[in-house]
C-alpha cells in the first residue's frame, strides 16, 4: 500500500474460487502468478484433482470438504487475504474465462479510484458471447444497478477488486451468484463505496477453436430469478421505489478506460461496439 492509500501488487491477494476446474486450473493459477505474488485458491468440494493440478505451485490452497457454493469460496477467500493484511483482494474465476494479464488493468484503475470496487467488465467482443449470456447480463445490469443506486456496465463479471473494507463487510445475505450481486449492494448502501468498470474481453468456447472451456456454472434461468427475487426484495426495502429507479437511470455508468475507445458508453446503455 502506498502512502497515499492506493494498493500495490504486493498489497494484495488474488483469490480464484475453483469447482472441479481442472481442465484451466493449473494455467489460470500460474497466469495469476505472473501479476501477483499471493494466490489464494478456495477448491469448493472439487471431485476432478482440482487441487492436485496446482499442489506444486507457491499459493495458499482452502479447501471445503463438500461443495459451499460461490459465495462461501468468496467469502472463505476474502478472511484468508483479511487475516494475511492485504490491502484488497482481485477476483477471477478458474475456468479460463478471465485472462489473467487483465489483472494489472484492474489494479491501475483501483490505483486511480482508490476505495472503489473495480469490475473487469465484458464489452470488448461482446458479440462472441452466447446470446442468452448478453441478455442475462444486461437484464442483471438492470436490476443490480437498481440496488446499488447507480448504473454498472457489467454487474456480473468475477474479474473483480476489492479493497479490504468491502471484503470486511459482514451478514452479506446471498450464496452462489447472488452473493457477487449481493456484494455490490451492500457495499454501495453500507459504505458509500462506487463501482468502476474496466473494459476487458472474456473468453469463451468458439467452434473454430481447439482450445476449450468446461461449461459455465451460471444457469440464466435459474441464476437469474435467484438475483432478480433477491435484489427485487431489496429495492422494494429502501421505499421510494420509482424515485430509487429514476435516481439509478441518472447515474451513468462509470467506465475507466484511458484509451477512450469506450467513452460513448458513459451517456447511454452499451451501444454497438467501436470498430
Amino acid at each position: 500500500m502506498t502512502e497515499s492509500g492506493r494498493p500495490e501488487r504486493d498489497s494484495i491477494a488474488v483469490v480464484i474460487p475453483a469447482l472441479n476446474e481442472s481442465l484451466r486450473i493449473r494455467e489460470t493459477v500460474l497466469g495469476a502468478l505472473a501479476h501477483c505474488p499471493n494466490v489464494i485458491v478456495v477448491d469448493d468440494g472439487s471431485d476432478d484433482g482440482t487441487a492436485e493440478c496446482i499442489a506444486d505451485l507457491p499459493v495458499t490452497l482452502l479447501r471445503h470438504p463438500q461443495r459451499m457454493g460461490k459465495g462461501a469460496s468468496l467469502r472463505d477467500g476474502f478472511r484468508e487475504a483479511l487475516r494475511r493484511g492485504y490491502a484488497g483482494v482481485l477476483t477471477m474465476d478458474g475456468d479460463g474465462q478471465h485472462d489473467p494479464a487483465d489483472l494489472p488493468r484492474l489494479l491501475a484503475s483501483a490505483q486511480r479510484h482508490p476505495g472503489c470496487i473495480v469490475i473487469g467488465a465484458r464489452l470488448r467482443k461482446r458479440a462472441s458471447a452466447p446470446v442468452y449470456r448478453r441478455l442475462a447480463n444486461e437484464f442483471g445490469d438492470w436490476g443490480i444497478g437498481w440496488g446499488c443506486g447507480y448504473r454498472i456496465a457489467d454487474s456480473q463479471s468475477g474479474q473483480r477488486y476489492y479493497p479490504a473494507a468491502v471484503c470486511a463487510l459482514d451478514q452479506v445475505p446471498g450464496e452462489d451468484f447472488v452473493f457477487e450481486a449481493q456484494i455490490l449492494i451492500s457495499a454501495a448502501r453500507r459504505l458509500g463505496t462506487g463501482v468502476v468498470s474496466v473494459p476487458i474481453e472474456s473468453r469463451y468456447q468458439q467452434a473454430d477453436t481447439e482450445v476449450r472451456f468446461r461449461k459455465s456454472h451460471f444457469r440464466p434461468l435459474r441464476d437469474l430469478y435467484r438475483i432478480t427475487s433477491h435484489v427485487v426484495a431489496q429495492v422494494w426495502g429502501y421505499g421510494d421505489v420509482i424515485e430509487e429507479y429514476w435516481r439509478t437511470r441518472a447515474a451513468v455508468p462509470v467506465i475507466d478506460d484511458p484509451s477512450g475507445e469506450f467513452a460513448a458508453r458513459r451517456e447511454r446503455d452499451l451501444p454497438a461496439e467501436p470498430r
